[in-house]
């Protein structure tokens, strides 16, 4: 735990034990006074259950740590318990305040069951966008970090919500994709592992189309001066498509760390040198 979650943690069972302490203390006061003991009702439902929820996040947390001390994880199941633990706090704040006004939660829930049918059709979007976040979370197929491209969108996955995944886009914009969208479109993680590799891809006209040694020579200065590049995983330049007009290469080179901004640097580097290159073709 934090520091400022452990602070929290402390302070809600000095809380809890003081307002249980209350109940027989105040025992008299409490009969007398139904809507303060409602309102204390409430108090120590909410509290007995968010320590409890934090209890059991730390446990699962820990042993989830422990027993992947030694292995590389993608970190998203800690994410889902997480969110998780969000839920069931507003939950039972909400629950907290029905006792609080005098409502029986239960009686309260089966006197709103026609309501609460038509709520889940209109909010239906939203509850299968949380549930696709849910599953998102606690599956390792990418985690936070990652860089993707789903539909027309492409970048980095800065954060996972339960309606939505964050990604930073080559524009540095913030992209909220629904996460619906993961289940119903194509997805591909560029990401290995912990790859850094980017690969650049450019055309030239066949008639002006040269061989890949020519471009490696002409692009080694560049490679060898940028300090945004692993030098000891060196560049490669590749065919990547032959066809009747054009011809289609890819650049593949690995960068220090897999920042969203040293990509785009260096991808922007790598175009410009293209654009030179055809210049002098021309």
């Amino acid at each position: 735990m934090t520091k400022s979650i452990s602070i929290s943690f402390i302070v809600r069972i000095i809380l809890l034990v003081a307002l249980t302490a209350s109940f027989v203390q105040f025992e008299a006061f409490y009969k007398q006074k139904d809507s303060i003991l409602n309102i204390a009702y409430g108090l120590n439902t909410f509290l007995t259950a968010s320590v409890l929820i934090s209890i059991g996040h730390f446990i699962l947390v820990k042993l989830y740590n422990s027993r992947n001390e030694h292995q590389v994880v993608r970190g998203n199941f800690v994410l889902g318990i997480t969110r998780v633990a969000t839920v069931g706090n507003v939950f039972f704040i909400i629950v907290s305040v029905m006792i609080a006004l005098g409502i029986n939660p239960k009686d309260f829930i089966t006197s709103m069951t026609i309501v609460a049918m038509a709520i889940a059709v209109i909010f239906r979007e939203y509850i299968t966008n949380m549930i696709s976040g849910l599953i998102i979370m606690f599956s390792d197929q990418f985690s936070v970090g990652d860089r993707i491209k789903i539909g027309e969108y492409q970048g980095k996955i800065v954060d996972i919500t339960l309606a939505n995944l964050v990604v930073r886009d080559e524009d540095d914009d913030a992209v909220m994709i629904p996460n619906n969208l993961v289940f119903t479109a194509t997805l591909v993680n560029k990401t290995s592992q912990k790859s850094n590799k980017i690969v650049v891809k450019f055309e030239l006209p066949v008639d002006h189309a040269v061989a890949v040694e020519e471009l490696e020579q002409y692009f080694k200065p560049l490679f060898q001066n940028n300090p945004n590049l692993d030098h000891g995983q060196g560049f490669s330049v590749k065919i990547a498509d032959l066809a009747k007009d054009f011809v289609k290469y890819k650049v593949e080179v690995s960068t220090i760390s897999s920042s969203n901004r040293i990509h785009q640097q260096v991808q922007s580097k790598i175009l410009n040198e293209v654009l030179q290159f055809k210049g002098r073709l021309n």
